[in-house]
């Protein structure tokens, strides 16, 4: 069977939420494809290839309807896409926030967030910050939450993870911090 480019991200995707990332192997993607790993560089040229792609996938599956019209609102909305489109697959946050630090693949969550904060009133520099500031806050507190969602569904911790209160409390608080600034 021949495969295309968007066959082997799916079933990378399937790799990464059937086994987790150090499961993500070029050798591991080629047998669950039935080819030789030689094979697969015809679609990707390296793993950090693949797995930018994959990362792509990830927010591009996870965008839906945006209704927010003010700054601060789109933020929020933004922000709170971009954490459960990494939540949809095991370690999607990982490689999502990999992606995004190497500065590969898409930039679309950076640019939407840049977009609504300059809509917003605040200084280009502030802008800037700004934006590092809430990808910090959703690539970690995503991170942090998949990872005890993990070690909680294998019994390796018996507590709750912060959920998406825990988060859009985190998300006001910066923003209060920023509604301050332009006042």
């Amino acid at each position: 069977m021949r495969y295309h480019r968007e066959d082997v991200v799916e079933r990378a995707l399937g790799v990464l939420d059937e086994y987790g990332l150090e499961s993500l192997t070029m050798r591991r993607l080629a047998s669950e494809l039935g080819v030789q790993p030689s094979a697969l560089y015809h679609h990707v040229p390296n793993k950090q290839t693949l797995l930018t792609a994959v990362a792509d996938e990830i927010v591009r599956r996870g965008r839906r309807p945006r209704h927010a019209t003010t700054w601060d609102g789109r933020v929020v909305e933004l922000c709170a896409e971009l954490r459960d489109a990494m939540l949809a697959y095991r370690d999607g946050a990982e490689v999502v926030a990999t992606a995004h630090t190497f500065g590969l693949g898409a930039d679309e969550p950076a640019g939407l967030l840049r977009a609504a904060l300059r809509d917003g009133g605040l200084p280009e520099d502030l802008v800037e910050v700004a934006t590092r500031t809430f990808l910090h806050l959703v690539f970690g507190h995503t991170t942090e939450e998949q990872t005890a969602l993990q070690a909680a569904s294998a019994g390796a911790i018996d507590r709750e993870p912060g959920g998406p209160a825990d988060f859009e409390r985190g998300l006001e608080l910066v923003l209060d911090g920023l509604r301050a600034r332009v006042r």
